[in-house]
C-alpha cells in the first residue's frame, strides 16, 4: 500500500509553481515491492531475450507515440527549454530499440578458447544470468533519460527493475512506470517517489545498485553495497577539461565549448568545466567564446522553441553557481559575460570566467550550471598536466587541427572519455563505455555487450568432451607416478626452452633416490 500521510510537492524551478505530488514511499514499502519484483522476475528470465524485446519495442512505440505528453511533463519539473525537453524522449527511444534488438547476441554463451591443448578435453561455456532485482537511483537533471539509461539494459538482461528517481524531478519516472503498465507489460518495473530514505531502502534490498549522483552519496551507497556484499555501478561527479590547441578551428572550438558548457543550463554530468587554451590563440579564442555565451537566449519555454538555456534545478543549485562564481571574482578573475543569477526563478545567466587559477572553487569544485572559467596555458604539456590536477576523471575534449595529435593528447588525459573535436559524442554512442576515473565513479554504463552484461552473474560451465574414465588421473588416493605423468604433461604443453623437456627435473618431484 501507499503511504498518504506524506506526499512531495514537485515545483517548476522557473516559477515556483506547484506541478504535481508524488507519495513518499517508506522502507518497508520499498522492501514489500522488492519482493513483489522477485515473485515475476523468474518467469520475465524465462521469455528469453527474444520475448523481452517485444516488450521494450512496446514501450519505445509508447513513448514515441507519447513524446510530446513527455516532454511537458518534463518541462514542468524542470523549466527546460523545449528543445532539450524533447532530448529525453528521443534519447530513450533510441536506447529501447538498441538493447532490445541486441540483447540476444549480447546475453548469447560464450565458447571461449582453452588455455592449453591439455584442456581441450572440456567443452567450455560461459554464461549469463540476470541479478533478480536490479535497484537504479537517478538525478534530477535528465528525469527520462536518466532512467532509460539503466532500466533498460537491466530489463533487457532480464532483471526486474525498481527504480527510484530524485525528489525533485519525480514526474518523468512515474510517465514512464506508467507507459510499462498502459502497454500491458509484466510487472517487472516499479517506481518508488521519495528522498535519502526511500533511495536508502532500495539500497538495503535490490541486488545490484546503479546510481548516478553526487560523489559524496555515491560513497555511501558503495560502503552500503560493500557491507551487504552485492556489486554495484556508479557514475559521479565531474569537472570535465576542454583543450584548445593553437592549430584548432576556433570558431568551432568556441561553438562546441558553448554547447558543451551551457547545454542544460550546464546540468550535465559531463559538461564543459574548464577550459584551458594555448597561448598564440587565447584572447581570439576567449573574444570568439564570449561571443557565443553571449548570444545565447535564457528563459522559460512553453510548446514553442524560444530559448537555448533554461532554469537551474532548485535554489540549493543556484546557491552554488553564484558563490562559485563571487568567490572567483573575489579572488581576481574576471567575468567576460553573464555573472549573476537573472532574479526570476532559478536562472543564472550564462557566464564565462577569465583569469582563473586552480586556486578557485569555479574550477576545482564541480559547479554544475552555466559557467566556463577558461585559464591560458604555455603549450599541451601544460595544458594536459592542469587537465589531469583533478580528482574527478569522468570525460574530456582536445580541439586541435591535427588528428594524430589530438588522439596523442587523448592518451595523455586521465578521463573515462576524450572527444576530439566535440563534446558529448561518446554519450550517444552505446556500443563505447561510459564511465569514470578517480572520483568520478566505478564501473561503466553501455559498452555494448558490456552494458547489458553488467546486471547479469557470469556462470561457467565445463562438460567433457571425450568419454570419461571411472576415476581421474589426481582423484584419490594419490598416485605420485601419475603426478609425474600429469606435471610433465602440463611443462610440454606450457612451458619454454628446454624446461619443457627436462624430464629427470619432474622425475625428482616423486623425492627419494
Amino acid at each position: 500500500m501507499t503511504r498518504i500521510d506524506q506526499v512531495i510537492d514537485v515545483r517548476n524551478p522557473a516559477t515556483g509553481e506547484s506541478v504535481g505530488t508524488v507519495p513518499v514511499t517508506g522502507p518497508d514499502e520499498v522492501a514489500a515491492a522488492v519482493r513483489e519484483l522477485r515473485l515475476y522476475q523468474p518467469e520475465w528470465e524465462a521469455i528469453g531475450p527474444n520475448g523481452r524485446k517485444q516488450w521494450l519495442l512496446k514501450l519505445q512505440d509508447w513513448l514515441i507515440d507519447n513524446t510530446e505528453h513527455l516532454a511537458d511533463v518534463l518541462q514542468s519539473e524542470t523549466a527546460k527549454p523545449r528543445v532539450d525537453a524533447l532530448i529525453d524522449p528521443a534519447f530513450a527511444v533510441d536506447l529501447a530499440g538498441y538493447y532490445a534488438r541486441r540483447a540476444a547476441k549480447f546475453l548469447g554463451d560464450d565458447h571461449p578458447s582453452p588455455h592449453s591443448p591439455l584442456a581441450r578435453v572440456k567443452a567450455l561455456t560461459v554464461t549469463y544470468r540476470p541479478y533478480q532485482v536490479v535497484g537504479v537511483i537517478t538525478p534530477w537533471n535528465f528525469p527520462l533519460a536518466m532512467p532509460a539509461i539503466d532500466v533498460f539494459p537491466a530489463l533487457a538482461a532480464g532483471a526486474a527493475v525498481i527504480l527510484k528517481p530524485s525528489e525533485v524531478t519525480p514526474l518523468s519516472a512515474v510517465e514512464l512506470a506508467r507507459g510499462w503498465a498502459e502497454i500491458g507489460a509484466p510487472p517487472v518495473f516499479k517506481v518508488v517517489t521519495g528522498a535519502g530514505a526511500t533511495g536508502a531502502a532500495v539500497v538495503d534490498n535490490a541486488d545490484y545498485i546503479q546510481f548516478t549522483g553526487s560523489t559524496a552519496t555515491g560513497r555511501k551507497i558503495a560502503q552500503a553495497c560493500v557491507d551487504r556484499l552485492v556489486p554495484y555501478s556508479l557514475e559521479l561527479g565531474g569537472k570535465d577539461p576542454a583543450i584548445v590547441l593553437a592549430d584548432a578551428d576556433l570558431d568551432r572550438a568556441a561553438h562546441g565549448i558553448a554547447f558543451g558548457g551551457m547545454f542544460n543550463a550546464g546540468q550535465v554530468c559531463i559538461s564543459v568545466e574548464r577550459v584551458y587554451v594555448e597561448a598564440p590563440v587565447y584572447d581570439e579564442f576567449v573574444e570568439k567564446l564570449t561571443a557565443a555565451v553571449a548570444a545565447l537566449r535564457q528563459g522559460a519555454d512553453d510548446r514553442e522553441s524560444r530559448n537555448d538555456v533554461g532554469a537551474l534545478a532548485n535554489e540549493n543549485q543556484l546557491r552554488i553557481v553564484e558563490r562559485h562564481v563571487n568567490e572567483a571574482v573575489a579572488a581576481g578573475a574576471r567575468v567576460t559575460t553573464g555573472g549573476k543569477p537573472t532574479g526570476v526563478g532559478t536562472f543564472f545567466e550564462p557566464t564565462v570566467l577569465v583569469d582563473v587559477d586552480h586556486s578557485m572553487s569555479c574550477v576545482a569544485e564541480e559547479t554544475f550550471g552555466p559557467t566556463l572559467p577558461v585559464m591560458k596555458v604555455a603549450d599541451e604539456d601544460e595544458a594536459v598536466r592542469l587537465a589531469n590536477d583533478s580528482i574527478y576523471g569522468l570525460s574530456a575534449s582536445v580541439w586541435t587541427g591535427d588528428k594524430a595529435r589530438g588522439e596523442r593528447v587523448a592518451r595523455r588525459l586521465n578521463a573515462g572519455a576524450v572527444n576530439i573535436n566535440d563534446v558529448f559524442a561518446n554519450l550517444f554512442n552505446f556500443a563505447m563505455p561510459m564511465g569514470g576515473w578517480g572520483q568520478s565513479g566505478v564501473g561503466a554504463r553501455w559498452g555494448g555487450a558490456a552494458g547489458i552484461r553488467k546486471y547479469c552473474r557470469a556462470q561457467a560451465i565445463t562438460a567433457p568432451k571425450l568419454p570419461t574414465m571411472s576415476k581421474e588421473l589426481f582423484w584419490f588416493p594419490y598416485d605420485m607416478n601419475k603426478v609425474v605423468v600429469a606435471v610433465a604433461a602440463m611443462r610440454l604443453a606450457g612451458a619454454r626452452g628446454l624446461r619443457r623437456v627436462d624430464l629427470p627435473k619432474v622425475w625428482r618431484l616423486k623425492g627419494g633416490r
